[in-house]
C-alpha cells in the first residue's frame, strides 16, 4: 500500500488469531524497520523476538505477578499518572475500547479481564522485546531513537498484514523478561510489541483513537 494509506490505516491491534507468524516474515518486517533514524547513527537497538513457550513463561509469569499485587519493576523510569489532557485521551480510548466490547462501567470482572489481557500481551502469537544499549543511559536520545524503530516495526508489520500493539503492560515486571529468555545485564529492557494476525471479529480491534487537529500543536515561525 502506498505511505499515505499505510499511514493512516494502521491502528493498534488487541485481538489475534492464533496462527503462528513465520519467522521470515517478521524477519522481513525487522530489516525494514532498522533504516529508522538514529542519533549519530548509533543504532543502539536490540530485539529479542518470542513465541511458544517463551512467551508463555514470559505472559504467564507477568500475569501472575501483577495480579497478585506485586510493585512494578521495569529497567525504564516510568511516568506519574497522567494528568490534564494526557489524562483526558487515556479516559477516552479506554471508554471507546471498553464500549466496543461490552464492558459496563460497573462490570469490574470484565475490567479486571481486560487489565490480565494487557498483562498477557493480548495473548498475541509473537512479542517483540526492545533493549537498548545501557552505556547510552540516562537515556532521553536513546529513547527517541528506540521509539523510530518501534514505530518502524509496526507500520512495516501493518503493511505485510500483521497487527501491533506496543505493550508496556506485559513486561512490567522487567526481572521476568529477564529471567526467562537471558537479556543480558548490559542491555536495558524498554519496551515489548504485541504482534500478530488481527482477529476480524475482535471488536477492539475495530477501534481508533482520535488524532489533535494541527493547529492545536504546530507552531509555524519565519513564514510569510
Amino acid at each position: 500500500m502506498d505511505f499515505e494509506t499505510l499511514v493512516a490505516t494502521r491502528r493498534s491491534v488487541r485481538g489475534y488469531r492464533k496462527d503462528p507468524v513465520p519467522r521470515e516474515l517478521i524477519e522481513e518486517i525487522i530489516t525494514l524497520a532498522k533504516f529508522a533514524p538514529s542519533s549519530m547513527n548509533t543504532q543502539p537497538w536490540h530485539v529479542h523476538v518470542l513465541t511458544g513457550d517463551a512467551l508463555d513463561e514470559v505472559r504467564r509469569r507477568n500475569m501472575e505477578a501483577m495480579s497478585a499485587g506485586a510493585e512494578v519493576k521495569r529497567d525504564i523510569n516510568t511516568h506519574k499518572p497522567y494528568e490534564g489532557i494526557h489524562r483526558f485521551r487515556q479516559v477516552d480510548i479506554a471508554k471507546r475500547l471498553f464500549a466496543a466490547m461490552g464492558i459496563e462501567r460497573d462490570d469490574k470482572d470484565g475490567r479486571q479481564d481486560w487489565v490480565l489481557r494487557g498483562f498477557r500481551q493480548f495473548d498475541a502469537p509473537v512479542s517483540l522485546i526492545l533493549t537498548y544499549d545501557r552505556d547510552l543511559d540516562p537515556g532521553a536520545v536513546v529513547h527517541f531513537d528506540m521509539g523510530a524503530i518501534a514505530y518502524g516495526i509496526v507500520l512495516a508489520a501493518w503493511s505485510k498484514g500483521l497487527g501491533c500493539v506496543t505493550n508496556g503492560q506485559g513486561i512490567m515486571r522487567s526481572d521476568i523478561v529477564r529471567d526467562v529468555i537471558g537479556v543480558p545485564d548490559d542491555e536495558v529492557i524498554m519496551t515489548a510489541i504485541a504482534m500478530g494476525w488481527p482477529d476480524d471479529g475482535f471488536a477492539a480491534n475495530h477501534v481508533r483513537s482520535d488524532r489533535e487537529p494541527n493547529e492545536n500543536f504546530v507552531r509555524y515561525h519565519g513564514f510569510d
